[in-house]
């Protein structure tokens, strides 16, 4: 945990991106003695724009001048992730606790130095955008695996299967760019996030990957541009203790199973569902069928990032989603996929 030594928290803004004008400038805007002071973005007209959208008094010409104001006490980087790394270590540096966007770096050695910049500043936080599924039935699912409602776990199943990639008349999306994505696939990261809850780590992964059309029409001008990430992942996984795990992501199934994740033990399974709510299915020996959990609302958590970032700079609460060093687990995962698929070799964890 750490203070501020202001009673108002004043927040810079560097890349307004879809989910800071979601979900973290509203979240922010609505916590007591919390200022957003400052913005900029790639462009200066785009800069502009926010500014004026959201009543920013104070726009920046590059997010090096954002970070070096001594004005400023906190940094939340909305960027692509080939800027995370640098404006996370330069923020840090400078003093200011950090709100990063998920997908923490676009490799692990670019997460390492992220973390070695907090370690630097224990007086500083620094706090990673948490992957948003399952954070509503996350308590109910602890307490199930808390209560051995599965017995011992046996195998995960972990879906990211769609078509939001299958259209390849569309522009190349940035996460089909490795330049700027890095190494880490569709929502491998995210998922495996979320699936960290309730699991360990694995010791093992053997991982295929295919990319079924090379190119898109580029976005910044005229003709194609190749797709550097790719469209279809397969993973196989070993943990702790002698589960097993299966991964499968793909953005061009049409008709695809979506989100999902599965726990099936000894002597039950957890089915939770991703869509536009979280639902969660479980069954024990002997039923005929699984059953939908109802779950209390007070146990539903649900999001609430923002609010936790300015409570651990006030020092009422210290980072549980996510923190640095959670960051790292999915990275390091990402970068044994990728390592795995490049050489047809499983990979073993932790990485050296």
């Amino acid at each position: 945990m750490a203070s501020t030594s202001s009673s108002s928290i004043r927040i810079g803004i560097v890349g307004a991106g879809e989910n800071t004008r979601l979900r973290h400038i509203p979240g922010l805007a609505a916590i007591n003695d919390v200022k957003i002071v400052g913005v900029v973005n790639r462009t200066p007209a785009s800069t502009a724009r926010v500014a004026a959208e959201y009543e920013i008094p104070q726009q920046y010409p590059n997010w090096h001048e954002l970070v070096a104001d001594p004005t400023i006490d906190a940094v939340v980087i909305g960027t692509w992730p080939d800027l995370h790394c640098e404006v996370t270590c330069a923020a840090l540096a400078a003093g200011k606790h950090v709100l990063c966007e998920a997908r923490m770096a676009r490799n692990l050695a670019e997460a390492r130095l992220m973390q070695q910049a907090a370690v630097a500043r224990p007086d500083r936080v620094a706090m990673l955008v948490p992957s948003p599924f399952g954070l509503l039935v996350d308590r109910e699912i602890k307490q199930l695996l808390h209560d051995q409602f599965i017995g011992d776990l046996r195998e995960l199943v972990v879906l990211g299967a769609d078509d939001q990639f299958f259209d390849y008349s569309k522009l190349l999306h940035w996460r089909q760019d490795a330049n700027i994505s890095g190494l880490n696939v569709l929502t491998l990261g995210i998922m495996h996030e979320t699936a960290l809850r309730w699991v360990p780590q694995p010791t093992r992964v053997f991982a295929q990957t295919h990319t079924f059309e090379p190119i898109r029409p580029n976005p910044a001008g005229a003709g194609n541009r190749p797709v550097t990430v790719p469209d279809s992942v397969q993973v196989l996984t070993q943990m702790p203790g002698g589960a097993r795990g299966v991964y499968h992501f793909s953005g061009i199934d049409l008709h695809g199973p979506g989100k999902q994740i599965h726990l099936y033990g000894s002597s039950g399974t957890i089915k939770i569902t991703f869509g536009a709510q979280e639902r969660v299915f479980i069954g024990r020996v002997g039923d005929a069928r699984l059953r939908e959990l109802t779950i209390p609302t007070e146990n539903l958590i649900g999001w609430r990032a923002e609010a936790e970032f300015i409570g651990a700079i006030r020092g009422e609460e210290s980072v549980r989603r996510t923190d640095f060093a959670s960051g790292l687990q999915y990275m390091e995962f990402t970068e044994a996929v990728a390592r795995s698929a490049a050489n047809s070799l499983p990979v073993d964890l932790p990485l050296l």
